[in-house]
């Protein structure tokens, strides 16, 4: 699972703990955050030199730095930035004040969390937006450049016409036609060039294609070059677009003398030779087609994609050989369940694509349900073998939100996917209206599976060795969770949100600190010293009995306090810092180490040790990532570590993954390191040295 992507964000606020809130506010809402705070115009300036930001959070009421200068401030640097107002309320004087700034996008409410998170979110997509487009619009022209000059080296002769007027042509066009430049051509209709018996039915096809009727696939006509002379010609059409605008793309060909031969020359370019179904290249290009319709207004469309399950066994069981009766076998069933107005194809070695044009829901339904049950009732003879075998079908709707190939052809494969995963022999079809009911019951089927992991012991734990870089003795590990799923583990990201949203946090903490406690007693390692490094939320936090249940258990086992860090993220800890202080208060008192995690993402991060009195600082990885390319990281890790063992505190990294950090890591002091680079987590305690 990819990470949450950094925002650079500079907040003008006066008060660095108003600064602090905000910054939790967003972190606990998920959203990466890298922070400054500026409260002068000099420090914006000098802000703006060594940090461009993603989003600014401006207080208009700031003493010293206007919103106004900010605005222009953040114009002069040419970058795209969200510039948000951040305010206690709304008056009138204020929205009458930020309306006349044209850079500031909106207002954030400072005591209204979820509208601050939602317009945030807003802003951070709205840039992300416009980033993409700004890459797209580029790879466009770029694709346009390449594609013009393909045109130019093609012999076949190509045209774009808009309006039945000409706007580019290539130099084999020009040549058939007898003209020496595209200034030649440039602004003739393409009118001028049919020869006058088919003028009027020419005429009346450009007034069809006006109209947006669909052009035909050919036409044969004679037509004229330049000096008079006519000849015969085949025209293909093709919609396309030129400079942004739509046309008709024509290439024009010599009438084949085996008219047989070229139909069999079309029809091997269309058509899968193995199923008689059109091949993946012309499939697609219906499904573009199909997304066309849906864009102007066209209903009731769908795409299906169907497998066979367990397509392995079915080819261990007929062969190489007889793989291709089989894949016939389902084409036929396809083919004769079809309408007239219905396509199908081969998109991949045994998967087909289904478009279904005039169906409703119920109706794209009860097409799957009949393709599922007659292939489940056939006996396929395959390889001199007679087999059965069942299909998965997954399905989306088209329609206008949808309406892209990419997204429509991702939807039908993850309902595909979904039906093939239960099991098979089952049809799933994507409604993007019943989206939010499919995500409850989901989240639904998520939490159940939690329940019955902390009910049976569902969950699992793993090992992660942490190293030593300054000789410390004794062996330290990071324990991490996973859940046992139908098929293989499920990592922390995919289930703990909808743990915490549904207040099973608390559970999960005693389980882990359960079982951390028991693989610490089987261990039974007297020397050297086992330390764990365990998670909690920040529901266990405000849990006053956890230290003497926590006690209890270590006695039973036998396992000393000294033996178990507690660890929560930094940011965690500042919304709840009264009962963080009164948890490490007691839990130290107990013999325990604490740490806080992700440390230094905050405005001042030491500043959270006068309250919170942490053995161990793991510094946050959005500072340690590729430190050899980073030399503001590199300075930022030096500075946390020399802070760090002033105050009499061990620095520890995690998310090693290549050898180039070490050696910065080892000359910054820093006291632990973590991650794949240097052992991979284990279900079992393997320390590495």
């Amino acid at each position: 699972m990819l990470p949450e992507p950094i925002t650079k964000l500079i907040i003008a606020e006066d008060q660095a703990e108003d600064a602090e809130q905000i910054i939790s506010v967003l972190r606990n809402s998920g959203i990466a955050l890298r922070p400054q705070r500026v409260s002068t115009e000099e420090e914006l300036a000098a802000t703006l030199e060594s940090f461009t930001p993603d989003l600014v959070l401006a207080n208009p009421a700031c003493q010293n730095i206007s919103i106004g200068a900010i605005a222009q401030a953040l114009n002069a640097t040419g970058k795209d930035v969200a510039l948000l107002a951040l305010a206690d309320r709304l008056t009138d004087d204020l929205v009458a004040e930020i309306m006349t700034q044209g850079s500031i996008r909106g207002i954030a409410l400072r005591k209204r969390q979820d509208q601050l998170r939602a317009v945030v979110r807003r802003e951070l997509d709205a840039l992300a937006t416009r980033r993409n487009v700004r890459k797209l619009e580029a790879a466009l022209r770029e694709s346009e450049r390449r594609c013009d000059s393909l045109l130019d080296s093609s012999r076949d002769p190509i045209a774009y016409i808009h309006e039945g007027t000409h706007v580019r042509a290539n130099n084999a066009y020009l040549e058939m036609f007898g003209f020496e430049s595209f200034e030649d051509v440039e602004g003739l209709t393409i009118l001028d060039l049919i020869a006058p018996q088919h003028t009027a039915d020419f005429k009346d096809l450009l007034k069809r294609l006006a109209r947006g009727e669909k052009p035909p696939p050919r036409l044969d006509l004679a037509v004229q070059r330049s000096d008079g002379s006519a000849f015969e010609a085949v025209m293909e059409f093709s919609p396309a677009t030129y400079e942004g605008e739509p046309c008709q793309q024509i290439v024009f060909r010599l009438p084949a003398s085996d008219r047989a031969t070229e139909e069999e020359l079309r029809r091997l370019k269309t058509q899968d030779p193995v199923t008689g179904l059109s091949n993946r290249a012309h499939f697609i290009e219906l499904i573009d087609e199909a997304v066309a319709r849906a864009i102007g207004g066209t209903t009731d469309q769908a795409l299906l994609l169907l497998e066979p399950d367990n397509y392995r066994l079915v080819l261990d069981a007929v062969g190489i050989t007889g793989a291709d009766d089989v894949l016939r076998a389902l084409a036929g069933t396809i083919k004769q369940r079809l309408r007239a107005s219905d396509c199908a194809g081969r998109i991949s070695d045994h998967a087909f694509g289904i478009l279904l044009s005039g169906s409703p829901q119920a109706e794209v339904q009860k097409i799957a349900e009949s393709l599922r049950s007659s292939i489940e009732a056939a006996i396929i003879e395959a390889g001199g073998k007679s087999i059965s075998l069942t299909i998965s079908i997954g399905g989306s709707l088209l329609g206008e939100k949808n309406a892209k190939s990419q997204v429509l052809l991702s939807q039908a494969d993850d309902a595909l996917r979904a039906a093939s995963g239960q099991g098979g022999n089952r049809i799933d079809i994507h409604d993007p209206a019943a989206a939010d009911k499919a995500e409850a019951a989901r989240e639904q089927q998520w939490l159940d599976m939690i329940d019955d992991a902390l009910k049976q012991d569902g969950f699992v734990l793993y090992y992660q060795p942490i190293i030593s870089l300054q000789g410390e003795e004794g062996e330290f590990f990071e324990v991490l969770l996973r859940m046992r799923g139908p098929t293989e583990e499920v990592m922390p990201a995919h289930f703990m949100p909808i743990a915490e949203r549904h207040d099973r946090l608390l559970a999960i903490d005693r389980w882990v600190i359960e079982q951390a406690i028991a693989a610490l007693g089987k261990h039974g390692k007297p020397s050297p010293k086992t330390t764990l490094f365990v998670k909690l939320s920040t529901l266990t936090l405000h849990d006053e009995s956890l230290a003497k249940w926590v006690d209890e258990k270590l006695a039973a086992a036998g396992v000393s306090a000294s033996q178990l860090v507690f660890e929560v993220p930094e940011a965690k800890v500042m919304t709840c810092l009264k009962p963080a202080h009164d948890f490490v208060e007691r839990w130290r008192k107990s013999g325990g180490g604490f740490e806080l995690e992700q440390f230094g993402s905050g405005l001042n991060s030491f500043q959270t040790l006068k309250f919170i009195d942490a053995d161990y600082l793991k510094i946050d990885r959005a500072i340690t990532n590729d430190l050899s390319h980073h030399s503001e990281n590199e300075l930022k890790v030096r500075e946390l570590c020399s802070q760090a063992h002033a105050a009499g505190k061990r620095i520890m990294v995690e998310w090693i993954e290549e050898a180039s950090s070490m050696p910065t890591l080892f000359s910054a002091g820093v006291n632990f390191a973590q991650g794949n680079f240097l052992a991979a987590p284990s279900p079992e305690m393997r320390y590495v040295t």
